[in-house]
């Protein structure tokens, strides 16, 4: 069955794959699902490239949401990465993207949900501009969406990925942890590394509240995943140099858990908390009229 602790799930990549945490995690979804190894790579196949499909659709100008809240931003960046030298334009095409995602989103469009639609654009943020920018292969891309999911699912397992149920740290904290793994992972970082980069990336988001304007995830959760990608950034960088979080990632899964479990209900997708009931949420409600 899946990996229910980030320890176990490392403890099996020493003992049977020399410490490979994408063999791992693989030969476990092959396992769970009753698939050959070979259809569960062309599945994250699959996956990659509706991520790139989405941050193609969201790169256009004349993207908006039904409710007319969202919408553009995500080519205003990218165009902007595309003036930009190599060093700030990658993280300028990396929020881009990742925005661009969110926003094909809000308009109904098609994204994968890693680990939910309203974070669907940290983990295709994070890896995609920098697999670009690296000549990084697809395969290598599979690899690390493989490190990504087994990250997703310990957090499923320990705690819940539903910011109705954990705020949006439960969705946007999730995502960004699972991109600073797989980046890590990614980038050359050993399981230990790849731990301490899904904690840190998590342990800075521990109570992130889920209040969308209107209900909708549009207004904060597109850009939410801007900030999101950017700790995700970070998170691996202090990773790949050494730092190390004091606690283990299980440690702050766990957390996640327990502070989702302490919010009071309107902070939890209730739209009845935090952004959602400021005065200039209820003009813009007003004044938009956002389809339900």
């Amino acid at each position: 069955m899946a990996y229910l602790s980030f320890a176990s799930l490392q403890a099996a990549a020493e003992q049977d794959f020399s410490g490979d945490l994408a063999a791992a995690a693989l030969e476990c979804e092959a396992t769970d699902t009753g698939e050959e190894i070979t259809a569960v790579r062309e599945r994250l196949r699959a996956a990659l490239a509706t991520m790139r499909e989405a941050i193609a659709r969201g790169a256009e100008p004349g993207l908006r949401s039904r409710s007319g809240m969202t919408g553009g931003d995500g080519a205003l960046l990218l165009a902007r990465a595309d003036t930009l030298g190599a060093g700030h334009g990658m993280f300028t095409r990396a929020i881009g993207s990742a925005v661009a995602t969110a926003e094909v989103n809000a308009a109904m469009g098609r994204i994968v949900a890693a680990p939910t639609a309203g974070a669907s654009g940290v983990l295709p943020g994070v890896l995609i501009p920098f697999a670009d920018a690296h000549g990084i292969s697809d395969e290598q891309l599979v690899d690390a969406l493989a490190v990504a999911g087994a990250i997703g699912a310990v957090y499923a397992a320990a705690s819940t990925l539903s910011g109705a149920a954990g705020g949006c740290q439960a969705e946007i904290g999730t995502g960004a942890s699972m991109a600073a793994g797989a980046l890590c992972y990614l980038s050359g970082g050993n399981s230990e590394q790849v731990g301490h980069a899904a904690a840190i990336a998590m342990q800075g988001q521990l109570g992130l509240v889920c209040d969308p304007v209107g209900g909708l995830v549009e207004i904060p959760c597109v850009m939410r995943n801007l900030t999101g990608t950017a700790v995700a950034l970070a998170a691996t960088e202090a990773a790949l140099a050494g730092v190390k979080f004091p606690l283990s990632l299980d440690d702050v899964v766990m957390a996640a858990h327990r502070v989702g479990d302490s919010m009071p209900p309107s902070l939890r997708e209730t739209a009845r908390g935090g952004l959602a009931v400021t005065p200039g949420a209820q003009e813009l409600l007003q004044k938009d009229q956002p389809i339900t």
